[in-house]
C-alpha cells in the first residue's frame, strides 16, 4: 500500500489539520485495506486448521501412549506376582528344610 501522505492529498483551501480526499480514493484505501484483511483472516484460517490437525494428532497419541502404560503396568504387576510367589515357595522350601 503506497504512503499515506501521497493517497490523500491536501486541499488548497483546508487548515493544517483537514484533508480533502476524493472518492475513489477511499474506496481505493478500503478495498486495499479489505483484501489485506481477508488475505490475513484466510492465513489465520489455515493456521486454525493445522492447529487443530495437530492437536488430534497429539490428543491420539497421548491416548495410545496411556493404553501402553496401561498395559505394561499390568504385565509389571503380574510378574510382581510371579516372583512374589516364587520368593514364598523359596522360603517354604527353606523353612521345611530347616525343621528336618
Amino acid at each position: 500500500m503506497e504512503n499515506l501522505k501521497t493517497l490523500i492529498p491536501h486541499s488548497p483551501h483546508s487548515t493544517g489539520t483537514q484533508l480533502t480526499v476524493s472518492e475513489p480514493l477511499v474506496s481505493t484505501l478500503l478495498y486495499d485495506i479489505s483484501q489485506q484483511v481477508q488475505s490475513t483472516m484466510e492465513g489465520m484460517l489455515k493456521l486454525t486448521s493445522e492447529v487443530d490437525r495437530s492437536s488430534s494428532e497429539i490428543t491420539e497419541e497421548i491416548r495410545k501412549c496411556g493404553e501402553t502404560v496401561d498395559s505394561r503396568q499390568r504385565l509389571l504387576e503380574e510378574e510382581k506376582e510371579s516372583v512374589q510367589k516364587a520368593a514364598y515357595a523359596v522360603l517354604d522350601m527353606l523353612d521345611a528344610r530347616g525343621r528336618r
